[in-house]
């Protein structure tokens, strides 16, 4: 089961790929802008926070049929499906602005909306990878992937922040729609491996027994479970930084829109640079170990972003690009692991299993960043939070079985299918 990979396949995920980051790129953009929308129109804490859980939940909820999804049917079409569908639901959202009828809780339904879109793309991207993808470049590719994610993501905030500077929200906003349309050129032209269909039997299998199946090869595999939760308590831990950032700026420090768009870019600029280490070492030896290391080294970058002060702006720049420093190597290790480890035909549902439990606590920091943002004040929030990741991914290191996934073989694809 295989699949036969060439220099056409390759190149063709190269074509996609340079889609992908365009459409990225709009995101990036949109996320700026509405972000600063809200920030701006409410200066709540909770507002903001009530937005980003908006969110969450359609990923928490879709997230664990939509590997599922991609392992079953055509992940192109998957992708062309949900991605001209947050499209337009861009084009309708800039409508509304024009015509002057935007309220907090109809951007709701439209943040709702694209996170649904999220949920679907982002494993059937990431499933994409080992199947276009020779395993000898797998880990440079998932970095060079990062590098320019953290690039396009780098200029983003700067695009957003200068279109908010001399055009309305809703101007702003045409360029999600324009990048979709570039993106949709090599989704067109291309033509995406569809992993080989398992034996009749599990063809017949329902959707509760293939996301069965992937818990079961997540239990199979010692230490990925371990990295799985400890990923998602960090996710959780981080939560308070990631959705009050803007808040933080505008709010503690006094920051206009530039300044936002500054420290976001700074954030990204530490991102290309952790970007460019992970797609120049070609192979890392001991991924889980350098993956403590990456989040020890945030967490530090964060103590220090909480404990910055006020008004010191080009010092929050300096500490964001150390927090995003090691965001990519982090990134780019873990899925290596996935891909690595994984049977090709099942990647699709254990990504939708990790993003599920990325996810589940996720929400619940969300919601509590706002009032503890009123209660505490955001600065001491930022710094419990951090102290408290610092701790858990070194007490997690050094006592769970995450270590081992250094030195384990790699599952075999016919092993795993002989024995189910």
């Amino acid at each position: 089961m295989e699949i036969q990979l060439d220099n056409k396949t390759f190149k063709n995920y190269l074509f996609f790929w340079v889609g992908q980051i365009v459409s990225i790129f709009g995101s990036s953009i949109v996320f700026f802008v509405l972000v600063w929308w809200i920030t701006d129109t409410t200066q709540d804490p909770i507002a903001i926070s009530t937005a980003i859980f908006t969110f969450f939940i359609p990923m928490i909820i879709f997230s664990p049929i939509a590997g599922i999804v991609a392992d079953r049917y055509d992940r192109r079409k998957l992708i062309l499906l949900v991605d001209s569908l947050q499209a337009f639901s861009t084009f309708i959202l800039i409508l509304f602005f024009i015509f002057n009828l935007m309220q907090f809780w109809i951007l709701l339904i439209f943040v709702a909306i694209r996170s649904t879109c999220q949920a679907f793309h982002t494993p059937t991207a990431n499933a994409i990878i080992p199947t276009m993808v020779p395993k000898d470049r797998l880990s440079r590719i998932n970095g060079i992937n990062f590098l320019f994610t953290s690039f396009v993501n780098v200029i983003g905030p700067v695009v957003g922040g200068f279109l908010l500077l001399f055009f309305t929200v809703q101007e702003a906003l045409w360029i999600d729609v324009i990048t979709f349309l570039i993106a949709l050129i090599p989704l067109l032209l291309i033509k995406i491996p569809r992993v080989k269909k398992l034996p009749e039997k599990h063809e017949r299998d329902s959707f509760r027994t293939s996301f069965k199946e992937g818990v079961n090869i997540i239990h199979d595999i010692p230490g990925l479970l371990s990295m799985m939760i400890a990923f998602m308590i960090l996710n959780f831990l981080y939560q308070p930084q990631g959705t009050l950032v803007a808040y933080f700026v505008k709010v503690d420090h006094g920051g206009t829109v530039l300044a936002f768009s500054l420290v976001s870019m700074a954030y990204n600029i530490g991102m290309v640079i952790g970007g460019i280490t992970t797609s120049v070492k070609k192979n890392w030896k001991h991924k889980m170990r350098m993956i403590y290391v990456a989040y020890i080294i945030m967490s530090i970058g964060s103590i220090l972003f909480a404990t910055t002060p006020t008004g010191n702006i080009p010092l929050l720049m300096i500490y964001s690009s150390i927090i995003g420093l090691p965001v990519p190597i982090i990134s780019s290790l873990y899925f290596t692991i996935i891909h690595l480890k994984v049977p090709h035909d099942k990647v699709g549902r254990v990504l939708s299993i990790d993003t599920t439990l990325s996810f589940v606590a996720m929400p619940l920091g969300i919601l509590l960043a706002g009032p503890l943002a009123n209660a505490i004040g955001t600065p001491i929030l930022f710094l419990i939070s951090a102290l408290l990741a610092f701790i858990a991914i070194t007490l997690i290191y050094i006592f769970s079985s995450i270590r081992s996934l250094d030195t384990i073989k790699k599952i075999e694809i016919e092993e795993y299918n002989e024995s189910n």
